[in-house]
C-alpha cells in the first residue's frame, strides 16, 4: 500500500525509481519514502567536506526553529521537492581568502552527487547562498 506522508517526503516509489539490481525487492504495493530533512542532513554533511566551507548559517526562522527543538543538522539547509525533483538552498559561511566561485561551485557539484548517490532522486538546484566569510579557519 502506498503511503505519502507530507509534502516534506520525496516518494521513491515512482515509476523513475530505478531499484538496486543487486537483489533489491520488486517494486509492489509498498512505498519507500525519504523525508526532506534527510536529504537536508546529506546536503550539509557534503557541502561541509568541501575545502574554503567554513559552515552552514542558519536563518532567523532556522534559530527561531533552533529554540523549539529543529535538529542543528538541518540548519542553513532548505529543501524543496516539487514533481520529484529536489531543490536545495543552502546557506554557507566560507573561510576568508578563498575564491568564493570555486568553492560555491564545489559545494553545488559535491551536493548535488552526494543527493543522486544515496538517494536516486533527480536534482533540479543545488542554490549556493554565501552568508558570511569567517577569519579562522576550520581547524582554529
Amino acid at each position: 500500500m502506498k503511503h505519502r506522508f507530507d509534502k516534506n517526503v520525496s516518494d521513491l516509489s515512482s515509476p523513475d525509481f530505478e531499484a538496486d539490481p543487486e537483489g533489491s525487492p520488486e517494486a509492489d504495493d509498498n512505498a519507500i519514502c525519504i523525508h526532506n530533512s534527510v536529504i537536508a542532513i546529506i546536503s550539509r554533511i557534503a557541502a561541509s567536506k568541501v575545502p574554503g566551507v567554513y559552515d552552514l548559517a542558519g536563518s532567523f526562522v532556522d534559530e527561531i526553529a533552533g529554540m523549539v527543538g529543529k535538529r542543528k543538522a538541518e540548519r542553513g539547509v532548505h529543501v524543496t521537492i516539487e514533481d520529484d525533483h529536489v531543490s536545495v538552498d543552502i546557506h554557507v559561511i566560507v573561510e576568508y581568502g578563498i575564491y568564493i566561485p570555486k568553492v560555491a561551485w564545489q559545494v553545488q557539484k559535491d551536493v548535488r552527487e552526494a543527493i543522486e548517490k544515496m538517494t536516486g532522486k533527480s536534482i533540479k538546484a543545488v542554490n549556493v547562498l554565501i552568508q558570511g566569510v569567517s577569519l579562522s579557519s576550520k581547524g582554529e
